[in-house]
């Protein structure tokens, strides 16, 4: 049985997990994950109870229920290097013993979903849709440093997509995980787009944009733009999902995102005033998850 030594799971005095300081007892099974700390209470605004609320950092987290079911929300930040750090204490706080830093027998498979903001890459997505994404892109590489990578990835995908962009030997390599598809299924609807989203590690550069300093491939977004898998074509860009859909994989959770389109990036197009719509995602989430 492994045992995770003090240095690799880090327990505090409280007996709270290292970054979360959250307690096993205290996270729920279905976990809504948001990059703002700020939208934690935005979400808990439709609870109906409120059971604990804890913050760390920009890790802010609030259990309670929702129409009698049990969910938690966690902040994680922005980018793939927090979501590293989520979806592990997330997944140490569901399955392993802290009191004796073992394994446990039985397993819990959390639902993980991601509520966040998007810019569209496609010309007839519009702005206010709701995009969910089937499959994702990571073009941050964490999933990398995983054993056994090229299970859970799609590299036929990963193969033609390089092949098209003519991807640049200085990247880092990308890799393709798609969701959960008993999630996919409960919460797709008319109201939403099927996507294949990328998740970049950085807000400027990596998605196209340049302010001072010159891209390393000015034609990459048209690139993305014009390729095609089976038919399907990238939807958009954001900053979390790949890691979340590679690690709920290998720990065998069952993770979905859905973002709602602030910009239209083809079309030159935004919403400034999203917030409204937003709220809108986050009830649909709730009532698409609750039994």
């Amino acid at each position: 049985m492994k045992l995770f030594k003090p240095s690799e799971l880090i327990i505090n005095p409280d007996g709270t997990v290292f970054h979360l300081h959250l307690l096993p007892e205290e996270l729920a099974e279905k976990v809504l994950l948001v990059g703002d700390p700020g939208r934690v209470r935005l979400v808990a605004s439709f609870f109906d109870t409120i059971e604990i609320e804890k913050e760390n950092r920009e890790f802010v987290t609030i259990t309670g229920t929702y129409k009698g079911e049990r969910f938690s929300v966690v902040s994680t930040g922005i980018g793939t290097d927090n979501i590293d750090i989520v979806v592990n204490e997330l997944d140490a706080l569901a399955n392993i013993d802290f009191s004796t830093r073992t394994e446990k027998a039985e397993k819990k498979s959390l639902t993980l979903v991601r509520m966040g903001t998007s810019g569209a890459m496609q010309p007839d997505i519009p702005v206010n849709s709701f995009v969910l994404s089937k499959t994702s892109i990571g073009f941050d590489g964490l999933l990398n440093f995983y054993t056994d990578v090229e299970k859970i990835s799609n590299l036929d995908f990963e193969e033609k997509f390089m092949k098209h962009t003519s991807w640049n030997k200085r990247l880092t390599t990308p890799y393709v995980v798609d969701c959960s598809d008993e999630i996919y299924n409960k919460m797709c609807s008319d109201q939403t787009v099927e996507g294949i989203t990328i998740s970049a590690p950085g807000f400027y550069a990596p998605q196209g944009r340049e302010l001072r300093v010159p891209l390393l491939d000015p034609e990459l977004n048209d690139k993305i733009g014009a390729f095609r898998y089976e038919g399907r074509a990238i939807t958009n860009f954001e900053m979390e999902c790949s890691a979340i859909y590679g690690l709920s994989k290998h720990m065998g959770h069952k993770a979905m995102t859905i973002c709602t389109i602030i910009a239209n990036r083809i079309r030159k197009e935004a919403n400034a005033s999203y917030h409204g719509r937003v709220k809108e995602m986050i009830e649909y989430t709730l009532e698409h998850l609750k039994a």
